[in-house]
């Protein structure tokens, strides 16, 4: 007879070896979309052949149309394009056109140099403090004699400390100019930025001393934490954002109050956060760039009106069947048997960009060929790819990804309508 213990273990082993099989992944392999072939069809009639970031201009013009929905709704709030999201001047004018802005935040001295010929009305923000070094090439190479552009007037330099704004104001009077300073203040983030009243105020008076040499143009409160954090956190830390900006402002309005009587430039928000601005009414200038194209990193419930945007398109160089791991062939059966996804090896032209595998759908990233030469991908025998077929990978993020594949493919309507070149790195 069999005993309550062996029936016992026999009931933990069936549950055991049934939880392993429930464990089993499933093949994961489906077919393209019409979307992804026809994508392909446009590739292969413009004759492509290596890998390229395309930029789908029909969904580009959706966002942009809710992007202006919003500050259609704000009219008091200025849009400021964030250029290091955008790299590329033919993009970035598609983008000022629809929005009709000629504001712009630079990260970059080169970017600041092409944007000063390209668009001489340019109202220019930088989104970081840059070293004195980078201010002092960009007056050397800077001639007034031959531009329209005002850096007086038109460019506001990101100050972060009291050191660094006087590094600024020796600047200044070396050259003989007159600089626009722009206060970055710390919000939350903990990334930099004056977080100390005491040295603020410091910074106020310094400038209000040197009005030849410097003129106050406003504050950027960058809030890029508030959207990692989940729901009631994320809300409770926005009004923080909130009450701290607020006391930088009205410690301007208690210093300086004439100040105030012209428009300064209140920068804050960035493209998780700057549709929660709609009624925070100091801040009037609100950064956006990423959701524009909204890589991957920018999969947030907030932005679900906006879709993505940007695609890589690469081409199949191999397939084969899962050869294991080199001299341990034997696991590369195992791992086939186990998980149908990795019964076949695709190798593509490039890779180990900042992306995730899209279409066809069921591929993964295989660990083992993590190249920037020809990155390895696994799949079951169920994707339908073969050598030359094209795979697309979408962008986690936009602005280092657009700079490496040089000319950007624009397509409308199932054409390739136009191909812009990126702004240059150096």
């Amino acid at each position: 007879m069999t005993s309550r213990r062996t029936f016992l273990k026999a009931g933990v082993g069936a549950a055991v070896l049934g939880g392993a099989w429930l464990a089993k992944p499933w093949d994961s392999a489906a077919a393209a979309d019409d979307y992804f072939n026809g994508i392909s069809d446009v590739l292969n009639r413009a004759a492509i052949s290596h890998p390229s970031l395309l930029v789908d201009l029909d969904r580009l013009d959706s966002n942009l149309a809710a992007l202006n929905r919003f500050f259609q709704k704000q009219p008091d709030k200025t849009y400021r394009i964030v250029v290091k999201s955008l790299p590329s001047p033919a993009l970035l004018d598609y983008i000022a056109e629809r929005t009709h802005t000629h504001a712009y935040m630079v990260f970059h001295l080169p970017f600041l140099q092409a944007l000063v010929k390209r668009q001489p009305d340019a109202d220019i923000l930088f989104g970081k403090p840059m070293p004195v070094a980078s201010a002092r090439a960009f007056y050397q190479s800077f001639d007034q004699t031959q531009q329209d552009f005002v850096p007086q007037q038109q460019l506001q330099w990101l100050i972060d400390s009291l050191p660094r704004l006087e590094q600024y104001l020796q600047l200044a009077k070396t050259q003989g100019q007159r600089l626009r300073v722009n206060f970055e203040i710390d919000v939350g983030l903990h990334r930099g930025g004056f977080n100390h009243p005491g040295q603020f105020r410091q910074a106020l008076d310094l400038v209000a001393a040197n009005p030849e040499h410097l003129q106050f143009a406003g504050l950027m409160g960058y809030d890029a934490h508030v959207s990692k954090l989940p729901g009631f956190l994320g809300e409770r830390e926005f009004t923080r954002v909130q009450e701290k900006y607020q006391g930088y402002v009205e410690q301007i309005r208690q210093a300086y109050p004439h100040w105030l009587e012209q428009r300064l430039c209140f920068n804050g928000a960035g493209s998780p956060t700057f549709l929660r601005y709609g009624q925070v009414e100091w801040v009037n200038d609100l950064s956006v760039g990423s959701c524009l194209l909204k890589p991957a990193d920018f999969d947030l419930p907030i932005l679900n009106e906006f879709s993505p945007a940007a695609i890589i398109a690469t081409r199949v160089l191999k397939k084969q069947p899962n050869l294991g791991v080199p001299t341990q062939e034997w696991l590369g059966d195992l791992a086939a048997w186990w998980d149908p996804n990795q019964q076949v090896s695709f190798f593509i032209y490039g890779g180990k960009w900042l992306a995730t595998p899209w279409s066809p759908p069921g591929l993964t990233f295989n660990g083992l060929y993590d190249s920037s030469n020809q990155q390895g991908l696994s799949g079951s025998r169920q994707v339908p790819l073969e050598v030359d077929d094209w795979v697309y990978l979408r962008p986690l993020q936009s602005e280092a990804v657009l700079l490496q594949f040089g000319d950007l493919l624009a397509i409308c309507g199932g054409q390739l309508v136009a191909r812009w070149p990126v702004l240059a790195g150096d």
